[in-house]
């Protein structure tokens, strides 16, 4: 199964995520498909970077975006 997730970057005490395109058996830091954005809770107010039309085009697909990143998507598209 495809999912759309956070992959975490950045330093201990500063993360820095990266929304990709995974398949759901990769571990949450390893191989993924494509990188369609960015969020930076560090930042105030939060950062949040998400390609809509790749982000629309993967849903389309079958793919799966967790909770996290269907909250997130839904502040970017307000």
């Amino acid at each position: 199964m495809v999912k759309i997730r956070l992959r975490r970057d950045g330093a201990k005490k500063a993360p820095y995520y990266k929304v990709v395109v995974a398949d759901s058996r990769y571990p949450r830091d390893g191989r993924f498909i494509e990188e369609i954005g960015s969020y930076d809770p560090m930042k105030e107010p939060a950062e949040i970077k998400i390609d809509t039309e790749k982000y629309e085009a993967w849903v389309k697909n079958g793919a799966r975006p967790t909770d996290t990143v269907r909250a997130l998507f839904g502040k970017v598209s307000k």
